[in-house]
């Protein structure tokens, strides 16, 4: 467990093993304890870089406007921090924005990009977008988070077998700061960086659960936009796929990892 400074707000990270750095990046009202049946398979390859998003877990949680760019620059930090090399990088969600949004800023920071269940952009366009959104924020406002972590661990893991993820999620999901929880919330909507993934000159690898929130159709139109990406698709699995296809999941991203060139190359 470490600790480091950026702009005034203490973050959270940790670090495992050795080789090439890999960084992993977690979604909303998440944090690092969500990679911990990736840990110990990547970290005998890798040297893993897990951190808690400002707002999140043990870092800070300023009272302040949270925004993708912020939490990215906050990763940047983090990489500087380390003195990492070109690294691995890992997003599921919220931290997949994160990711693409560090891929089309700093292109040379990364080795290759991996996308968990997430998408270059969110942005309210159609009276449905907007629908949805607006439910889902007033939600967000009105519900505690005891009560949003227990429906989302039935959503996200409604097998008999998956007793034991609900009640980590709800327990975990209750623990979150609620103003910085929606300051992240208010983050997201909006973002978006789908006109620029052209920048992102790296090995990408898309891996989209089947039953996602967003359909696996949305994920093949951006993989498109990317000069040198594929798209994985999961079977049985939801939103939080590292969680409930974990070695499907450890297989798929090591298999992609290892086609990367273990030389840097100049973009």
């Amino acid at each position: 467990m470490a600790y480091f400074e950026h702009e005034g707000c203490t973050l959270h990270y940790e670090e495992y093993g050795h080789g090439e750095p890999l960084i992993l990046i977690h979604g909303l009202g998440s944090s690092c304890q969500d990679w911990e049946l990736q840990i110990p398979v990547l970290s005998r390859y890798y040297r893993l870089v897990v951190m808690d998003v400002r707002g999140h877990g043990r870092s800070d949680k300023p009272r302040e406007r949270y925004s993708i760019a912020g939490f990215t620059a906050d990763l940047v930090a983090l990489i500087e921090h380390l003195q990492l090399p070109a690294a691995h990088v890992v997003g599921l969600s919220m931290g997949g924005m994160i990711a693409f949004q560090l891929a089309v800023d700093q292109p040379q920071m990364l080795k290759s990009l991996c996308i968990v269940n997430s998408a270059p952009e969110v942005k309210v366009r159609s009276a449905d977008d907007y629908w949805q959104w607006a439910k889902r924020w007033s939600l967000a406002r009105l519900l505690s988070l005891n009560t949003i972590g227990k429906a989302l661990g039935d959503r996200l893991f409604p097998k008999p077998g998956q007793a034991d993820l609900r009640r980590k999620m709800a327990e975990r999901w209750a623990k979150n700061d609620k103003r910085a929880y929606l300051e992240s919330f208010d983050a997201i909507v909006g973002w978006g960086v789908q006109e620029r993934l052209s920048r992102i000159t790296c090995p990408t690898l898309v891996i989209s659960a089947d039953h996602d929130y967003t359909p696996v159709a949305q994920k093949e139109i951006y993989v498109r936009l990317l000069p040198d990406a594929r798209l994985v698709v999961i079977e049985d699995s939801r939103h939080a796929t590292p969680l409930d296809q974990p070695e499907t999941f450890n297989t798929t991203l090591l298999d992609f990892l290892k086609t990367v060139p273990t030389t840097t190359q100049d973009h």
